[in-house]
């Protein structure tokens, strides 16, 4: 029945709503999703199963507590138990910031954290992520997940998060990844066409296996880290994970 609202609800109510439409259905429905199959590592919410999320609507991906999604938790992991991201004093941005996640970094105190979108309500700065208006060698850490497919000069927003990150520094540049090699068509500009060839009005491409190989012309060292699979069935099931989604781990080189 749940299922049947989200759906509905997307095609009434106006695109700028969704967000406090999701909002009030997640609290209005918590009750139902009380259990202890699933685990949010984010916010500890044990429950009976996740919210459905997405265009074509995914079950189990979104935590009916704090609204992280299959990504978000994934991140969180990966952080806490792959990262010095929760124990050394870091200079961090995020870009189209997570506001599941982004309320816990900015509590934490040793971290120097910003975010930045063009759009994004719940972001600290209105800024272009092709123009970044932070000097060189700024950042420790920076995270832009699901940003780039929809941004036109995709890799001079690389070049930027190399810019702006300190020598040694790294990043984790999220994107979907759907195919073997990289798909854009430049003729496509209009949300119905991007929709049709993209799956997603918003989109401007689907990466494919050669998005390692986009990153690294950038000047990043990238390590594609199979993390989730590491965790496991029993602790991927758990926590609502996508159990084949890598993590893109990205290294500026040190200066010598």
């Amino acid at each position: 029945m749940t299922n049947i609202i989200y759906s509905t609800g997307r095609k009434i109510i106006p695109r700028r709503y969704h967000r406090l439409a999701r909002k009030y259905l997640r609290y209005a429905s918590l009750p139902l999703y009380c259990g202890r199959r699933f685990t949010c590592p984010i916010c500890g919410g044990h429950f009976r199963k996740f919210l459905p999320f997405g265009v074509r609507l995914r079950p189990n991906a979104q935590c009916p507590r704090c609204d992280s999604l299959e990504r978000t938790r994934l991140l969180w992991l990966y952080l806490r138990n792959r990262t010095n991201f929760f124990t050394a004093n870091l200079k961090v941005l995020e870009v189209a910031p997570m506001e599941s996640v982004q309320r816990k970094f900015k509590r934490m105190k040793n971290l120097d954290y910003v975010s930045i979108d063009l759009e994004s309500p719940v972001a600290m700065l209105k800024m272009d992520i092709t123009n970044l208006q932070f000097p060189d060698n700024y950042f420790d850490c920076a995270l832009v997940y699901h940003v780039l497919e929809h941004v036109p000069e995709d890799k001079k927003a690389m070049t930027e998060i190399y810019r702006v990150l300190k020598p040694g520094g790294w990043a984790i540049l999220q994107v979907p990844i759907n195919r073997q090699q990289t798909l854009e068509v430049p003729n496509v500009t209009t949300p119905e066409e991007r929709e049709k060839f993209f799956g997603q009005r918003d989109h401007v491409r689907v990466y494919g296996l050669d998005y390692k190989d986009r990153l690294e012309t950038a000047g990043l060292k990238v390590t594609v880290d199979s993390y989730c699979r590491q965790l496991g069935d029993s602790l991927i099931k758990k926590y609502g994970l996508m159990e084949k989604e890598n993590i893109y781990f990205c290294r500026k080189p040190e200066v010598y």
